[in-house]
């Protein structure tokens, strides 16, 4: 071998170690642990009031709150994400839509409730990385309820005879001029065991405990955020800067961080289209406000 090509496989090789070297380099940068990838920014998300379906500035809506986290995980800025719960709980259907959006969340999701974070609340955040509740905050209520009212006897005391013209022997079930049958009740009861166990399966899932340990604890029970704890539903107790000091941590944030609020209030545009919905509905309803649907109101509340 002449000293020619010597020197070139000497460089070639020379080359070879510090793409390697370089390489191992980045896929410690990039996969490490902590995200010292992304900025040392913390994204707030407030989520106070009912969670339902709507535009209102009343309700948390869980589009909104599903746009909050893309936006959060899509900026380079953030580390990580904080929760900041007030909710009673709500609709079951929106609130599993929030939890799947947590649960999916690439960065750490940290939660701190506040004054209550209680049913369909717990419920939507109960994946997040590290739950933290104010020591007096309300935690829990993991039932399901399902509201009926029998206005029957009022109404024959008032002499109102209100009834419904129906198609389908179960489709004025839950309606207030009349109390339930054996069987609707039965039904309903069904649907509401079925959604109760549910529920305590996803909890079970989401905070890593038995189900049968959550079934003694659930019961629609609610709890300080001190019993909270002790009883395994959330991590820790502190105050709201405690709670970023969590979210720093598991973002893998050195040093002092910043905070940025993503707002979960909808536009004005939101707002419009919503009342332009409403008014839509107001119009065209016509016979059908006639009709009675049934009086149920069903909830995580």
């Amino acid at each position: 071998m002449d000293k020619n090509t010597k020197i070139l496989l000497t460089v070639i090789g020379g080359g070879l170690v510090v793409l390697l070297v370089l390489a191992f380099a980045v896929l410690a940068y990039v996969g490490g642990s902590g995200s010292s990838h992304y900025g040392n920014e913390i994204a707030v998300i407030p989520m106070e009031g009912e969670i339902a379906y709507g535009s209102s500035t009343d309700v948390i809506n869980p589009e909104s709150v599903k746009n909050a986290l893309k936006q959060a995980n899509d900026d380079n800025g953030v580390s990580s994400i904080l929760m900041e719960v007030n909710s009673p709980g709500g609709s079951p259907v929106a609130s599993e839509e929030i939890m799947e959006a947590v649960n999916s969340s690439k960065k750490p999701v940290v939660v701190w409730i506040s004054d209550i974070g209680a049913s369909g609340a717990y419920l939507a955040v109960s994946p997040a990385k590290k739950i933290i509740a104010s020591p007096s905050s309300m935690v829990g209520s993991i039932g399901v309820i399902m509201d009926l009212a029998d206005l029957s006897r009022y109404y024959q005391e008032m002499g109102i005879n209100k009834y419904a013209i129906k198609a389908g022997q179960y489709k004025d079930m839950g309606a207030d001029y009349r109390p339930l049958t054996t069987d609707e009740r039965n039904m309903l009861q069904q649907m509401v065991d079925e959604d109760y166990d549910h529920f305590m399966t996803l909890v079970s899932e989401n905070r890593h405990l038995d189900k049968s340990y959550v079934s003694q604890i659930a019961e629609g029970k609610i709890y300080t955020g001190t019993e909270a704890k002790d009883l395994k539903l959330i991590d820790d107790t502190g105050s709201k800067d405690y709670a970023l000091d969590v979210a720093a941590k598991e973002g893998g944030i050195k040093g002092g961080y910043t905070t940025i609020t993503i707002s979960t209030s909808p536009s004005f545009g939101d707002m419009l289209k919503n009342f332009s919905s409403n008014l839509a509905y107001s119009l065209g309803e016509g016979i059908g406000s006639k009709l009675q649907q049934g009086n149920i109101q069903y909830s995580l509340s």
